[in-house]
């Protein structure tokens, strides 16, 4: 069987659109409003009060918590959901443990918990289901 090379030619057309020129007249830009440190603070604090109802529920031979349902806040990373599961069931960093959302897909550690939830919340909470072995997807 023999194997045949093709090769296309691709033309490339100069673009009929013109660029701005440098001797064009920009339009002045509005001076940026500053803000104090303490404004910014207040700004990070607002921004942190949002909290997110979560469900943890246990799959398979993972322990149950006694607790299922936590408020945790909305600008926090996955990550820090981890921490926390891996804190209350007293698992050490070298013990498996998956966590999923919905039974359906496990979230990048750096998605943020708000995120998750506006996208897939179930009646307001977030439903996050840990398991000791890899269950789904």
């Amino acid at each position: 069987m023999d194997l045949i090379n093709t090769t296309e030619t691709v033309s490339l057309e100069a673009s009929q659109e013109t660029l701005p020129n440098a001797d064009d007249e920009i339009e002045e830009s509005k001076p940026v409003e500053r803000q104090t440190f303490e404004q910014v603070v207040a700004l990070h604090k607002e921004r942190n009060t949002s909290k997110v109802i979560v469900r943890f529920r246990a799959i398979g031979n993972a322990p149950i918590l006694k607790q299922s349902f936590y408020k945790i806040t909305a600008s926090n990373k996955f990550q820090t959901v981890i921490q926390f599961l891996r804190k209350e069931l007293k698992y050490q960093g070298s013990d498996p443990l998956f966590l999923y959302i919905n039974s359906a897909f496990s979230p990048s550690p750096d998605a943020t918990v708000a995120t998750l939830h506006k996208c897939f919340n179930t009646d307001g909470h977030l439903i996050i289901n840990y398991c000791t072995t890899a269950a789904w997807g």
